[in-house]
């Protein structure tokens, strides 16, 4: 079922803003992060969910605006939320661009764009989960739901292929990977500084 596969998606991204959240903390530590990590992470929110998730969201969201406009006037605008999503990833990925080009940062303003990115994040799947989704579950018709998945496997875009899911689901597990190894590496550090510091 559709919304099974966007609630499914929704883990896979709140498994990145964890990931991400570590590199935060880091960062707020005074240490280097691991910008590969973070950068891994920003490109995959530019591609799986601006162009394949939050679309399938709007197609539902289009289709509740027709069977039932009051439902969808009381769960609010979801074009603007996710322009707003948009929005704030675009600034996100200048202000990590600005620190490894070199240009001058105070790092209290990237830990705020960072933080209300993820904060953000978190906070629009949880409306999507509790306002948005059960209303489109009570409206929409089993017909209604056939449509919106044909439309989203005969669309011709090769993200919504099965190779595509495979490279999402690759894309995901490089990138956890990325941060585990990070992880490991900032550990064996900590260890070896702790032990040069103890004769």
């Amino acid at each position: 079922m559709t919304i099974d596969l966007l609630l499914r998606e929704h883990r896979n991204i709140d498994l990145l803003l964890a990931a991400l959240q570590r590199e935060l903390e880091i960062f707020e530590g005074g240490i280097g992060p691991d910008y590969e990590v973070i950068r891994a992470i920003i490109s995959y929110f530019e591609v799986y969910p601006e162009l394949y998730h939050h679309p399938q969201e709007d197609l539902i969201f289009s289709k509740l605006k027709a069977r039932d406009p009051d439902a969808a006037a009381i769960v609010g605008d979801l074009a603007l939320e996710h322009q707003e999503v948009a929005d704030r990833l675009h600034h996100f990925a200048r202000a990590i661009d600005a620190i490894l080009a070199d240009r001058e940062l105070f790092r209290r303003d990237v830990g705020d764009i960072i933080r209300d990115f993820i904060v953000c994040e978190r906070r629009h799947m949880m409306w999507e989960e509790q306002d948005f989704f059960p209303a489109a579950l009570k409206a929409l018709s089993a017909q209604e739901w056939t449509e919106i998945a044909s439309a989203v496997t005969d669309d011709g875009d090769p993200l919504f292929s099965e190779t595509a899911a495979a490279t999402s689901d690759a894309l995901r597990a490089h990138i956890l990977q990325l941060e585990q190894e990070a992880e490991a590496e900032r550990s064996s550090v900590a260890f070896s500084s702790a032990k040069a510091g103890n004769p």
